[in-house]
């Protein structure tokens, strides 16, 4: 097994490099032009905080939050302003959510900050014009491996609705952590293999009774791609609503890059799941 070429996307996008650069130059176009309220803390780590971006108007509107990706240890939320028109021009707030990186943090006190995040948006969003009622989660590569593991949470020990979560968009996550234990990124994730069960969502099935959108890029490597087909069918098996897409010719960065475009598959997608698809 090729590990670091099937399960370290950058190695295995040899153009990454000039893929980040887009992505920058896509963000910088819009930053500072958005209504949206920036760097609200909710926890007392760094980079515990949201950047809220708000649609016109003012009734109470779904939410759709966004963890961003990077293997936990790279990329911030601040990266990725240019997917949330895509969201508020629909009509919906969007919540792009930050937290701490590896090696600062662990893995799991990571995924201890997105149930933190997803439990203060559900008791703060309406400060915000936002929809407590219909919180929708979203993320890409590390960011899918946050909302497979919020999904699979069962909110009742926080104090709040088992159905917290309305519907779920993993985005070429990560669903097995095992095969970090043998690729370098690991130097810096410090995972262990007594952590490997409790922090892989790849046997957690979602709790939230909504629907399941599980996406991948069709150019990423088999082994991610089968990662991701894999869960998508433990989700079905588990009795959740599931749609699979596997775009073509997309690979790790650009199918996260598509949600920019409503009229891609995955937006619209994603729009469908809340209800606000044109």
């Amino acid at each position: 097994m090729d590990w670091e070429g099937q399960f370290n996307p950058r190695a295995a996008v040899k153009d990454f490099e000039k893929l980040t650069e887009q992505r920058n130059a896509a963000a910088d176009a819009v930053r500072g032009k958005l209504r949206a309220t920036l760097d609200v803390p909710y926890g007392s780590g760094e980079r515990e905080k949201v950047d809220i971006y708000r649609p016109a108007g003012d009734a109470p509107a779904p939410v759709q939050v966004y963890f961003h990706g990077g293997y936990w240890r790279g990329n911030s939320r601040a990266d990725f302003p240019h997917l949330t028109p895509t969201f508020t021009d629909a009509g919906a707030v969007c919540v792009l959510a930050g937290y701490d990186l590896c090696p600062t943090v662990t893995l799991d006190d990571i995924v201890a900050q997105a149930y933190r995040c997803l439990a203060w948006i559900h008791r703060n969003i309406a400060d915000h014009g936002g929809d407590p009622a219909r919180i929708y989660v979203s993320g890409s590569s590390a960011g899918g491996h946050l909302t497979a593991m919020a999904l699979a949470r069962d909110w009742r020990q926080d104090g709040l609705p088992v159905d917290l979560i309305k519907g779920g968009a993993p985005i070429t996550g990560v669903y097995d952590v095992a095969p970090v234990l043998n690729i370098t990124v690991n130097a810096e994730i410090r995972l262990t293999a007594d952590m490997v069960d409790r922090l892989s969502p790849k046997d957690m099935a979602p709790r939230h009774g909504g629907p399941v959108l599980v996406a991948v890029g069709g150019a990423e490597t088999e082994s991610w791609i089968g990662m991701s087909r894999d869960y998508a069918e433990m989700c079905r098996n588990a009795g959740c609503d599931v749609e699979y897409l596997e775009p073509d010719g997309l690979n790790h960065f650009t199918v996260t890059a598509s949600i920019a475009d409503p009229q891609s598959p995955l937006a619209q997608a994603m729009l469908r799941q809340m209800g606000l698809a044109g």
